[in-house]
């Protein structure tokens, strides 16, 4: 979680600037049970545990950017797991 607000756009977008992506974003219809807010509020487990991120989003994207780019180079491709996954279209 983070205390932060951020849309899919932004992190469409982000993902797309970080990578040097020459997709492009696709916008749909949202989903019925699409959230209104991805704002999490974490006051509980800062209060109870005393837990806040230590991470800012950008790090955690670039982490995962990384961890993904190398999960890609090591076999040659990733392969969607999980219910109705499937390989983009090419």
């Amino acid at each position: 979680g983070n205390p932060d607000e951020y849309s899919v756009k932004d992190f469409a977008t982000y993902i797309k600037d970080m990578t040097e992506s020459k997709s492009e974003i696709t916008f749909l219809p949202k989903s019925q049970d699409d959230p209104s807010q991805r704002r999490p509020d974490i006051s509980t487990a800062k209060k109870q545990i005393g837990w806040e991120p230590k991470v800012t989003v950008k790090e955690g994207l670039e982490h995962t950017i990384a961890y993904f780019s190398r999960v890609l180079k090591e076999a040659g491709e990733i392969i969607p797991t999980g219910p109705g996954a499937a390989k983009p279209e090419a």
